[in-house]
């Protein structure tokens, strides 16, 4: 009834338009009355919303107050430090860089020193010129068995599919990662047209559903994935186990983004909802993990071969580590992804309250790998919400070898954070596949912002170091770092995450705080032991 009558209004005015004349005042009072007035007898007679039919008309005022509450907030209200997810002051540094505009601040810091969480890098009296650091420095990414080791940049494209993402958005990151010399992760949604066009360097995710090398029940299809894991493109793999923002619950394309585009390169039915699987259909104990990890290896002629994942269990990781020591198959790279880590939809309680977040995340794994005396064949990959270049430097001393960043690089295509990534609406066309929107973000313009906020970001961390002395990423560690723990109390990340004896997990000296889940993992099985003898218990009852 409601678009009836705004149909007849736009109408009447349409007519009235073409035909050269216009109503007096008076009958377009009586016309918007009228209107007016029948939106207030549907809004009395309807029954899906009480305010409406208590208030008819006016309480329309309160679905209008709150579509612009968001935009009220963000443009006139939140302060430069208060906005989530994303500070104002965090955008701010991301559009000045990808525009290659001025980037400094005035008048002092805007953040509480003094604050719980406070955490700072110490400088040095030793300071060097920040024009003699290595400008574009890298990280040799491939184990003993990888026959074809990739040169990493210190930061690169996070995990975001074509799908999540509009075509314009996946062609402006990839040609800006090919000016840049950085890598862009495909997401799970299978490598596309898009992603190869500009030929950057790709890191091709294989997800829980396996698009893009997936049977027709969905089953992974090692034909498919070798004739496009040799692509010349293709410089790594990443097996995703999970992942920071909904991890143990498989990826969510809403049907209103799954296109005939998509779903043929998915390899999916179109405009259904696609669920990925919350777990892989290819393996399903860490051991099985392994020889999967070496399948793909081989499929690819030596390419390097990683795993994702947010760290869940703990005691599940260390049976990862101990299915590498038994068969003595390890993977080239470990993206651990905080559970701060963001997506285009995911349930409430999947983004706010399941997985570790990246800093105990990063820590944790560092320190198994380092206690299992697995660590200097391994590179880790640090991923969840790194805008800035002392996030870097704080991942990085923590225990990191390189960073990823989805959000950053979306600000630098130009998002403004309208949270609408979920609708297919949102404004920038970049999260979008709607052709009207998807227009607007324009490839020549915003690969050059992406190639500049990489550019720019890598500068101000070679500028943070020379200040502190180092002569290079490499000889960052757990000291460097600072954080206020309370009003009483300042502590060395070190003090904080102790830092692990070299093959200390091997033996009899393993840390107190490891023991539980040391003795807790198998490599046989991720469920723990006490679980999964609770498991046999019952089902030997029941029999």
């Amino acid at each position: 009834m409601r678009l009836t009558i705004l149909i007849f209004l736009f109408a009447t005015l349409a007519i009235n338009v073409a035909l050269g004349f216009y109503w007096p005042p008076a009958w377009w009072f009586i016309l918007l009355t009228a209107t007016l007035l029948g939106f207030a007898i549907y809004d009395a007679f309807q029954q899906q919303h009480a305010i409406l039919r208590n208030f008819p008309l006016i309480g329309r005022m309160r679905w209008t107050i709150e579509g612009l509450r968001p935009y009220v907030q963000q443009y006139l209200i939140e302060s430069d430090t208060g906005g989530t997810p994303i500070s104002r002051m965090f955008r701010a540094i991301v559009y000045q860089r990808s525009k290659n505009s001025r980037e400094t601040v005035p008048f002092g810091t805007q953040i509480d020193t003094y604050s719980d969480g406070y955490e700072w890098i110490g400088h040095s009296l030793s300071a060097r010129q920040v024009e003699d650091m290595e400008e574009n420095p890298r990280v040799t990414i491939g184990g003993p068995a990888c026959k074809q080791p990739y040169s990493s940049s210190l930061l690169n494209i996070s995990a975001m599919s074509f799908g999540s993402l509009s075509k314009n958005a996946i062609l402006a990151l990839n040609k800006g990662a090919k000016k840049g010399g950085f890598s862009h992760n495909t997401g799970e949604g299978g490598l596309t047209p898009y992603h190869l066009e500009h030929g950057g360097d790709l890191v091709w995710q294989i997800g829980t559903a396996y698009f893009g090398c997936r049977t027709v029940d969905g089953n992974f299809d090692a034909d498919l994935f070798k004739e496009k894991s040799r692509l010349p493109s293709v410089k790594m793999i990443e097996i995703k186990l999970s992942q920071g923002a909904k991890p143990g619950h498989g990826g969510i394309l809403p049907a209103y983004k799954n296109t005939p585009e998509i779903a043929d390169i998915r390899g999916v039915e179109p405009h259904t909802q696609v669920d990925s699987p919350a777990r892989h259909p290819a393996f399903s104990t860490p051991l099985e993990l392994m020889d999967f990890i070496s399948q793909l290896r081989e499929l690819s002629e030596g390419k390097p071969v990683g795993i994702k994942l947010a760290l869940g269990r703990k005691s599940e990781f260390v049976a990862i580590c101990k299915a590498m020591q038994k068969t003595g198959v390890m993977p080239d790279f470990i993206t651990v992804d905080g559970g701060e880590g963001g997506t285009g939809a995911a349930p409430l309680e999947y983004t706010n309250s399941i997985g570790s977040p990246l800093r105990e995340a990063l820590a944790f794994v560092d320190d198994c790998l380092v206690g299992f005396d697995l660590r200097q064949h391994i590179k880790i990959i640090a991923a969840g919400k790194i805008i800035t270049a002392f996030q870097i430097v704080k991942n990085l001393s923590l225990g990191a070898d390189i960073c990823n960043s989805a959000r950053g690089m979306m600000l630098a295509l130009g998002c403004v954070q309208s949270l609408s990534c979920n609708t297919n609406r949102c404004p920038t066309g970049v999260a979008t596949q709607d052709p009207s929107l998807v227009r607007g973000l324009d490839i020549t313009d915003k690969y050059e912002r992406v190639y500049c906020f990489h550019h720019k970001t890598i500068h101000a961390l070679m500028d943070i170091l020379s200040s502190t002395g180092h002569t290079s990423p490499e000889s960052l560690n757990r000291t460097h770092i600072f954080r206020r723990v309370d009003q009483a109390c300042v502590k060395r990340y070190d003090e904080i995450f102790p830092i692990i004896k070299k093959g200390s997990f091997l033996g009899d000296e393993i840390p107190q705080d490891f023991k539980i889940h040391v003795q807790e993992a198998s490599a046989e099985s991720f469920m723990p032991y006490s679980e999964l003898t609770d498991m046999e218990e019952k089902a030997e009852s029941v029999t």
